[in-house]
């Protein structure tokens, strides 16, 4: 079983602030950008692949993730092979007359058929639970992510930020970037809350 781990949602994310207000006068629009001299607009984006290898708390949980992901699919395999190797004795054995009876055959080869159903419920166990644990992963992600930049676009002010993921952004001025400021606060804000629950645990 091969789980690969989807974090699609991360790329289509655009966060647009409620400061729609016409910029002040003391506040001076960036150098060397036409856009926001002609609209008011700031916008920024955050690259999603930096971010997931960046924020300690997606590389903790993707590692998690891919760990149980290993193992349900070594499960699954020696399972698998030990169920094949069944069979192979069962066929083999019946070539060779080796049953006494017809009824025992028939109660060997439902016992396997029993085996194999169980390794398909097995394996849809499997996948439901790493999903419903991506799922979650996810989620706690984007509020995370979603969160953080409400507080951090109190003092910024930008007007969108968008998530630059693969080819969804063809072409973006990397003075816009402000992928490690969000990167060095979430893990900021990720340290600070690891610290503090050994104390909520006592």
């Amino acid at each position: 079983m091969k789980k690969n781990i989807s974090f699609a949602l991360m790329a289509a994310f655009v966060l647009a602030s409620c400061n729609n207000q016409s910029p002040k006068m003391d506040e001076q629009p960036t150098a060397g950008n036409p856009d926001e001299a002609n609209t008011g607009m700031r916008i920024a984006y955050v690259e999603v692949d930096s971010l997931m290898t960046q924020f300690e708390f997606a590389k903790e949980k993707s590692k998690e993730i891919e760990k149980k992901s290993i193992n349900a699919r070594n499960t699954l395999t020696q399972k698998g092979n030990q169920l094949q190797n069944a069979a192979n004795n069962f066929q083999q054995k019946l070539q060779n007359n080796g049953f006494t009876s017809r009824e025992q055959a028939e109660g060997v080869q439902q016992q396997l058929q029993r085996q194999q159903n169980d390794l398909a419920a097995l394996q849809a166990r499997f996948e439901s639970e790493l999903a419903n644990e991506t799922q979650k992963f996810n989620t706690a992600l984007r509020d995370s992510l979603n969160h953080f930049l409400e507080l951090y676009n109190q003092d910024k002010k930008y007007d969108i930020i968008l998530a630059k993921s693969g080819d969804n952004i063809l072409m973006a001025n990397p003075k816009y970037d402000i992928t490690q400021d969000v990167v060095n606060g979430l893990n900021k804000r990720y340290k600070k809350d690891a610290e503090k629950e050994p104390k909520a645990k006592k």
